[in-house]
């Protein structure tokens, strides 16, 4: 790569970077993540592009987002962004222009790592950033997710990306809360998560999805298991009852307490 790789940047928006005729699965070691076969397409695909690429699946390996990855229900791939690096030693950053602490991510750099994600262009597949000062993460943001072909995303490191990718793209920045991790790895892979639970078939029940917490807009009411009692304390009575209309209305009224005690702003949203 040359420090003129930029002037291939697109002058005016194009649409969404996403997959092609196949997509390309990694295992689940993170060892051979770069060890990859191609596969048909048909899955919703995260792309993620990162300088470390060894931190995926990490935890989407396993449990039900790992069985699901195994069972082809959705895909994962990784783009290192050092193998975009230029010079010697492959640099991906350069001090901020007007001074400062840190280091950001060359425009070059990461527009060549957002080509070659969009040489597997496939349906919707638009491009997020992992940045503290996106729009906040949310329920309603993963239902939509899960709703297209997959996403392409790029996980931030030091300072951030040049903001001239971001215009030129028009990539959507996304936090994961109002607080600042080292990088976008973590957050990507709770996103990740989040919204691939959504895919039809992966949890295998869809009345858990639509009970739990965020769903209709109130936090999920408590929940109880065997045995009846422990240490004095028993399960409520009416969860034990059997009359299905007194038991829904009793997790509807504590659904309510809990948000309007614990989230008075969803609470506020619900009521309206």
């Amino acid at each position: 790569m040359t420090d003129d790789a930029n002037a291939n940047a697109p002058t005016e928006p194009q649409s969404p970077k996403s997959l092609g005729r196949k997509v390309l699965r990694p295992t689940l070691q993170p060892r051979d993540l770069l060890t990859e076969a191609p596969e048909w397409v048909g899955t919703w695909t995260a792309q993620i592009i990162t300088l470390f690429p060894e931190a995926f699946p990490g935890v989407l390996g396993e449990s039900l987002t790992g069985k699901a990855l195994r069972d082809n229900q959705w895909a994962l791939r990784t783009i290192h962004l050092r193998d975009f690096g230029v010079g010697k030693h492959r640099n991906v950053d350069d001090t901020p222009a007007g001074g400062g602490a840190g280091m950001v991510i060359r425009p070059d750099v990461l527009d060549a790592a957002i080509q070659h994600a969009g040489s597997f262009a496939r349906g919707h597949m638009p491009l997020i950033y992992l940045s503290p000062r996106g729009k906040r993460f949310d329920q309603a943001m993963a239902r939509e997710w899960a709703s297209y072909d997959g996403l392409t995303m790029i996980c931030g490191r030091f300072e951030g990306i040049d903001q001239r990718v971001i215009d030129a793209y028009r990539i959507q920045e996304v936090s994961l809360g109002d607080f600042v991790l080292t990088g976008g790895e973590i957050a990507a892979q709770a996103m990740i998560d989040a919204t691939v639970r959504l895919l039809p078939g992966v949890l295998g029940n869809a009345e858990s999805i639509e009970d739990e917490s965020h769903s209709n807009g109130l936090l999920e009411h408590p929940q109880y298991t065997r045995p009846a009692e422990w240490r004095g304390l028993s399960i409520p009575e009416v969860l034990m009852s059997g009359h299905h209309g007194n038991i829904e209305k009793w997790r509807k009224e504590k659904a309510e307490e809990i948000t309007k005690e614990r989230r008075p702003d969803m609470w506020e949203r619900y009521r309206d």
